[in-house]
């Protein structure tokens, strides 16, 4: 505990700059990849079977492959085809596709558990598709998936961890913990720190989500 301690006083604002780099990181990946994957999912919904072939492809993808071997391949195979992303924005691009493919497979599940007599009722009363979509289809599945998509941005979160894989040392919690162990034999210390940061924010987002989940049940 005295380690710890010492370590707080010696790297107090490094780790509070870590920790909002992380928040930052998860939101800016977060929201873009919400939107982009309940945009897939919709246009899947669509009766146009390529269009369909293309997006089940893209989650697909996305969905499957890991993380990091897609950060390493937009931060060192993209320069070859004359796309230089920097190290922060590449980071955020491939948390962003890989929460936009979860996001569009949870929906498409989502979507599935409605009734088609509700479907059936809206086009006999007159009711145009994309108004079904908006007003009856997405709404429902978009209440029914927040506990998925909580654990999804819990995962998201976690996986900020990336930025150590690129040259951002010292600005992200992972690369801060492995910074301060080459620095110093503090290495246990800062683990310890970084993981309880970790777990507090993972305890905030999963109260969060239940608290909006318990609010939309009792709409349903």
């Amino acid at each position: 505990m005295a380690e710890v301690s010492r370590l707080l006083t010696e790297y107090g604002p490094a780790f509070w700059q870590a920790l909002l780099l992380t928040w930052k990181l998860t939101l800016v990946s977060f929201v873009p990849g919400f939107l982009l994957g309940t945009a897939v999912a919709v246009l899947r919904l669509l009766p146009v079977p390529p269009l369909r072939w293309v997006l089940t492809g893209y989650v697909e993808i996305f969905r499957n492959i890991p993380s990091v071997a897609l950060l390493i391949f937009i931060v060192f195979a993209l320069p070859d085809l004359n796309v230089v992303i920097d190290y922060e924005p590449s980071v955020i691009l491939a948390l962003t596709l890989v929460c936009s493919a979860f996001t569009a497979d949870y929906l498409r599940s989502g979507i599935n558990t409605i009734p088609g007599s509700q479907i059936e009722a809206a086009l006999s009363l007159g009711m145009r598709p994309r108004h079904i979509i908006a007003v009856v289809v997405l709404p429902q599945a978009l209440r029914s998936v927040v506990q998925p998509m909580t654990s999804l941005l819990i995962a998201l979160m976690l996986s900020t961890s990336l930025a150590s894989q690129v040259p951002l040392a010292g600005r992200e919690l992972t690369s801060l913990v492995s910074k301060i162990a080459n620095d110093s034999a503090a290495g246990m210390a800062a683990f310890t720190v970084a993981a309880a940061l970790y777990v507090a924010t993972g305890l905030l987002i999963a109260w969060a989500g239940a608290t909006l989940d318990k609010k939309l049940r009792i709409l349903r």
